[in-house]
């Protein structure tokens, strides 16, 4: 009767609380660092979601028929061309604003994403982004380039090609994550790299 009244009261010992503990800790541990790099994944997804759509803008522009002139004498003719929209101002201008925060672009006339003409950054693209972003986006013609110094991805060459690219410091700890896709013109023909080249990805 004794020995049952005895191990009816008995409890956990230390050594098994602290093991645990040990166990929670290790768990907890692991699961931060499952859920860091999930969200820094879904962060860069957004990022190559975005650097496909320029590309994909970028070939459809060129594609485009554009009159050589838009004022032509009675009975004239003008050559269809096929023009690359000039390079555009990086979105944001400053890199600093996408380091560890996300940045919201302005809708407001000549700034961020509505900057440029009908041949020249992103209104000739026809690209725009309204929600928060976590890279810095570009989109360079003729030099310049991101992909510079990145190992395996080819180099952009002649003034007749262009690069779609994507530069972030998610967490602010100076380790930029860039994305970056080609494409050139051959032959009157407008031929972009089949996969998008990462550096630091996930970051």
């Amino acid at each position: 009767m004794r020995c049952r009244v005895a191990c009816q009261k008995r409890g956990f010992t230390l050594v098994e609380l602290m093991i645990v503990v040990s166990i929670l800790g290790v768990l907890a541990a692991l699961a931060v660092v499952g859920v860091s790099k999930y969200i820094a994944t879904s962060k860069t997804a957004e990022a190559k979601l975005a650097v496909g759509a320029i590309t994909r803008s970028a070939v459809t522009q060129y594609e485009r028929e554009r009159d050589g002139s838009s004022i032509l004498l009675s009975g004239g003719t003008a050559d269809s061309t096929h023009v690359l929209c000039r390079s555009a101002t990086p979105v944001p201008a400053d890199f600093s604003l996408v380091q560890g925060t996300k940045y919201q672009p302005s809708l407001d006339p000549s700034a961020d994403f509505m900057t440029g003409s009908h041949v020249t950054g992103w209104q000739c693209l026809g690209f725009s982004i309204s929600d928060p972003i976590y890279f810095q986006y570009s989109y360079l013609v003729g030099g310049g380039y991101l992909v510079q110094g990145m190992p395996g991805a080819p180099i952009p060459s002649g003034s007749e090609a262009f690069e779609a690219g994507a530069r972030g410091d998610l967490d602010g700890d100076s380790l930029t994550c860039t994305l970056v896709r080609s494409g050139e013109v051959r032959n009157g023909e407008i031929v972009t790299s089949t996969v998008i080249f990462t550096d630091n990805d996930p970051e």
